[in-house]
Order: structure tokens, then C-alpha cells, then sequence
């Protein structure tokens, strides 16, 4: 072979190497460029039906509406506990409640502190995990080191100082701090030393959606994971003179029911949504949605951006804020039965949008970690994530024929009137176990998704069966349980309770009638329309 024979083959081998080394680098940056964006968004006690999209015809929610329409619906959506701490602990690790330990909302008493609340109840409320655990790898550090900007903006409430978003992941973090409420509530100047006061009046909600659009316009060119979690639709309950007069109006137009509430076990619970001043508050969250979705549309990231949408436990209907009406499901948040953990619960895939667009296979919280990872190509943990599947067969238009049990653990009393129970939910069956006595609560959640009638009687073997599941992994996750009180009262329990029959209960009808009529005036200044503390 001739000297220019080699030189024309080693020239012929450069440029092959060359335009395919080219060729490869620039299908790598492809392949980055493909790699969507993810916006999570979490509202804070809104309850499955507070959406004019799942039925609503009170409140006004047109951005929230969009996402349900452009995305997946999973009507048979839940949050992975009836209160928030533990239910936003599951979004972040995949795990259910009585496994990573976070059971109650962080800052609840326990034992005999439960005491001092003036409860008089048959048990003591376990001890729980007082803060994210940093053995856990968060869903915001699986996405950072996969090389995404983290950010997050709003409520935290899964640990002090030392367990704040940017100690899990979160390269920026705009609010989120300890407290689980706006301790200043809605209107700047909030006291939050994690979110500046910028302008007198400034709503908060509005202002976590900026922050979050900001950051979606600084980093268009990068990739992202960006959680905006709302305090609102959280107590105290606020708006602005304009909102609530529109929504008095609209009640007073529908007619305004005779009694608004009912007893409970143990509380007066709502069963009319006509709160001119929570339908304020849910509509400024809508507002805010609608500001950080047009964000994503106006930086031509809207087709390559995964938005989730959802809740962390069901509506408050009693005990706090007595805010909304979970109809036609029983109870509301801190409550056992669906209305405490049923939510709304909406996955936007761009290139998937019209694969599935409503599906009744039951999910949790605990799904979201490993279905984001799948849908971003990225690797999955399963050994971080046990408790969660990922959805994405199901979001690409195929059926999950799998039916895996879903478990909730609170060994704890609500302050909205839920009991200490376990509950398991297999197929179409749900069982709450009490702590109290023993006792079980058997739902066939098909014929009777209200819950309003007890089959375990007449189900012995399906009881049994589930209950022994249930026990079996409680057992096996180290679950901690409740424990009896010995200094117990059945009087002071008592009392307490006729007091709410006989004085809370009518006292709530009247509030209710005064929040609905014309000359309504809470304080002098509506920014502080406050019309319940928790």
C-alpha cells in the first residue's frame, strides 16, 4: 500500500470519527434538550370536590380546571395520610407513613401532652419522627443528581432549622420553613423568614407563584424541578372584600340551606359549601396556578413540562376551619373515612395528553416519586420509593392489572374529630381498624363510596383476611401504636362532648349566617379577614 493510499484511509477514518463523534454530541445535547421539566403543585387542605372540575358549582378554579382537562385524571386519587406533615413526607421519599415515621402533622402533641389540649380521650397518641429523615433520598436530590435545578416555594412543614428544602435536595427555597400556616396569614406583612416583605398587601399565594414563574424564566434554558406548595387553602381563612362579596352573592343567588352542619362521632361536620371567605381563598390559588402555568406557556416550555397537581389530605370540614363540605364522601381532613384522604390528584404529560384521560386505578402519594422518575428516563429506586409504583403504563394509554394494597397509619386523635385507626384499602375493599377497641369498619368502596354502611358483619372472611394483613404490616414496618391512659376520665369526656352538642354546634350555625350577611365586617383592615384561628 502506497504512502498517500494509508494518508487518504487515515483522512477518511478522521472525518468518519469526526462527523459521527459530531453526530453523537449533538444527539446527546438532543437528548438533553428532551428531557422534560417537572412543576409539581400541592395545595394545602383542599379537599377532592373544592374544584368546579370535580363538581363544585361554588367555588371557581378555570387554571386548576385546565390541568384535569389536558391531563390524566385519577378519580380514585389519595393522599398517602388524612393530615399534612406525614402526607408530604410520603410524596418525598415514596414510602407509606408508618414506615418513614412522620404519622401526625409535625408539632402535634403526643402522650400525656394530648392532655393539655383539653382531651380526655381513652388513649395516649404515639410518638412520631419529628423531621424528614435524612437517610431518605428525597425526590428533589434523585432529580438533582440527574443534573436538575431543584427549587421550591411555600409550605414545608417537615422539620425545623437544620430540615428545610435545601437540606433535601432543593437548590432554592422561596417559604418553606417549619410552620405548617401562614403565621401572618394571607397579606404581607407575613412573619415567614424565609419569603421577604416586598408590598403591603401583597397576597401570599400570588406571591409564591411569582417567585415561581421567576424561576422558570431564569432557568428556561436549564433543566428543572420546581415544587410550589401552597399554605393556602390552610386556616386562617382570608380574602379580600371584592371575593367574598362576589361569593355571598353567589350562595344568596343558590339559595342558602337552613342548617349548614351535622354531628359527627364526635364534632359538628359541614354539608353545604357556602363559605363566601374560603371561596375567596380557593379562588386566589386558582389565580396563582393560572400565573405560573401562563409562565410556562409564554417561555415555550409548556409542551415539554410534566405538571402534577394535587392535595395533601381532603377538605376541612369540621375542627379547625370548618371551611368546606367534602359531599358525598364522609368526613373531611383528619378523618378516617374517604373525605380525609381522598384528593384531587392530576397528571399533565404533554406528549401523553390524549393516551389516558380519566382512569379509576387507586393511587397515593407514594406513586409520584416513581412515576416522574420514569417519565424523565432516569433511573429508579426502587429501595427508596418501596412504597409507590409508577404510573406511566397507565399514562401512555395501558392498563395495570397489578392490585397492591394501600395502607394509612395514624395512632393518633385529629383535631377535626378522626380516630386513632389504621386502615388498609385492597381492591374494592377498605378496612379501618380502631385502636380504641379493636373494632373494624368494612366498606365496599364501589357500592358505597359515602361509607355509610358497615358490612364487616356480613364479610366475616374478608375482614379477617384484611385485618391480618394490615396487623401483619404494621408489624413488619415498626409501626408505633397508641397507648391506653390510665388516668382516663369518661366524665371530663363526656362534658367536653355535650358542650359541643349543646353550645359549639349552634354557635357554628350562627358564624356560618354571619360570614353570608350583607353587613359582615371581621376587622377594619380585609386583609386580616379572619374568621377562624387553628
Amino acid at each position: 500500500m502506497t504512502a498517500m493510499k494509508i494518508i487518504s484511509k487515515i483522512l477518511v477514518f478522521i472525518a468518519v470519527f469526526y462527523l459521527f463523534g459530531c453526530k453523537r454530541a449533538v444527539d446527546s445535547k438532543k437528548q438533553d434538550a428532551l428531557k422534560p421539566n417537572v412543576l409539581f403543585i400541592l395545595v394545602d387542605d383542599l379537599g377532592l370536590y373544592d374544584l368546579s372540575f370535580t363538581g363544585s358549582t361554588y367555588y371557581e378554579t378555570p387554571n386548576v380546571d385546565r390541568i384535569a382537562k389536558e391531563g390524566t385524571v385519577f378519580t380514585q386519587g389519595y393522599a398517602a395520610s388524612r393530615v399534612c406533615s406525614p402526607s408530604r413526607a410520603s410524596v418525598m421519599t415514596g414510602k407509606f407513613t408508618a414506615r418513614h415515621g412522620i404519622t401526625d402533622w409535625i408539632g402535634a402533641a403526643h402522650g400525656a401532652d394530648w392532655r393539655k389540649h383539653d382531651r380526655h380521650d381513652m388513649l395516649l397518641p404515639a410518638d412520631y419522627v419529628h423531621a424528614l429523615p435524612k437517610s431518605d433520598i428525597s425526590i428533589a436530590e434523585a432529580f438533582k443528581k440527574n443534573g436538575y435545578t431543584t427549587f421550591f416555594s411555600g409550605k414545608w412543614h417537615l422539620g425545623d432549622q437544620g430540615n428545610f428544602p435545601e437540606d433535601h435536595g432543593f437548590d432554592i427555597n422561596v417559604g418553606g420553613w417549619d410552620k405548617g400556616s401562614p403565621i401572618g396569614g394571607y397579606f404581607s406583612p407575613w412573619e415567614n423568614p424565609k419569603l421577604s416583605n416586598q408590598q403591603k398587601g401583597e397576597n401570599l399565594s400570588m406571591r409564591l407563584a411569582k417567585e415561581t414563574a421567576k424561576f422558570i424564566e431564569q432557568h428556561k434554558d436549564t433543566t428543572f424541578f420546581a415544587f410550589l406548595s401552597f399554605y393556602a387553602v390552610h386556616g386562617p381563612i382570608q380574602t379580600t372584600k371584592d371575593k367574598w362579596a362576589k361569593y355571598r352573592q353567589k350562595a344568596s343567588e343558590k339559595g342558602l340551606a337552613k342548617e349548614g352542619y351535622k354531628m359527627e362521632r364526635v364534632l359538628p361536620i359541614r354539608q353545604v359549601q357556602d363559605n363566601p371567605i374560603y371561596a375567596g381563598l380557593v379562588e386566589s390559588m386558582d389565580d396563582a396556578v393560572g400565573v405560573v402555568l401562563e409562565a410556562l406557556k409564554a417561555n415555550g416550555l409548556d409542551e415539554n413540562t410534566i405538571v402534577v397537581f394535587t392535595s395533601d389530605n381532603g377538605g376541612v370540614a369540621s375542627g379547625d376551619s370548618f371551611s368546606t363540605s367534602n359531599l358525598p364522601l364522609r368526613g373531611g381532613k383528619g378523618y378516617q373515612w374517604e373525605g380525609g384522604i381522598r384528593e384531587p390528584y392530576f397528571i399533565k404529560v404533554p406528549w401523553l395528553s390524549q393516551k389516558t384521560k380519566e382512569t379509576d386505578f387507586p393511587v397515593t402519594g407514594t406513586d409520584f416519586y416513581p412515576t416522574l422518575l420514569d417519565l424523565a428516563h432516569l433511573d429508579l429506586l426502587p429501595s427508596q420509593h418501596i412504597d409507590g409504583v409508577s404510573l406511566k403504563p397507565i399514562l401512555e394509554g395501558k392498563q395495570m392489572s397489578v392490585e397492591r394494597p394501600l395502607y394509612w397509619h395514624y395512632p393518633h386523635y385529629g383535631n377535626q374529630g378522626g380516630n386513632p385507626s389504621s386502615i388498609i384499602r385492597l381492591g374494592n375493599w377498605k378496612l379501618i381498624h380502631y385502636w380504641e377497641d379493636g373494632s373494624d369498619e368494612l366498606y365496599n368502596l364501589t357500592k358505597d363510596p359515602g361509607e355509610s354502611s358497615n358490612v364487616a358483619n356480613q364479610n366475616p372472611v374478608v375482614a379477617k383476611e384484611l385485618r391480618g394483613k394490615l396487623l401483619a404490616w404494621l408489624e413488619e414496618v415498626g409501626a408505633r401504636y397508641p397507648e391506653p391512659d390510665e388516668n382516663y376520665n369518661k366524665d371530663l369526656d363526656e362534658r367536653r362532648q355535650k358542650y359541643i352538642v349543646e353550645e359549639k354546634w349552634p354557635e357554628l350555625e350562627k358564624q356560618r349566617m354571619l360570614f353570608l350577611s350583607e353587613d359582615f365586617k371581621p376587622n377594619k383592615d380585609w386583609w386580616g379577614s379572619m374568621s377562624t384561628n387553628d
